[in-house]
């Protein structure tokens, strides 16, 4: 496995120490977890899975719209 040496200051280094412990975790998979989540370029696997789970169509913006009257006038720039 690679490995890679990051320079952190004293208070980046104590966060990331905590946050492991919380998780029980050793503190290189709580930065490899965390580096995998910054840099994803996919939904996870649990939102993929709701796509389409509701039946009705979100209405649409001027039906929801409907009976709160004008919006107020606008200042220009």
């Amino acid at each position: 496995m690679p490995q890679m040496t990051i320079y952190l200051d004293t208070e980046t280094n104590q966060l990331v120490r905590e946050a492991a412990r919380r998780s029980g975790e050793p503190a290189s998979k709580w930065v490899t977890d965390a580096i995998r989540l910054r840099t994803r370029s996919e939904w996870p696997a649990d939102v993929l899975a709701i796509l389409g789970s509701w039946e009705a169509e979100f209405p649409a913006a001027e039906s929801l719209r409907q009976g709160m009257g004008l919006d107020v006038q606008r200042e220009s720039f």
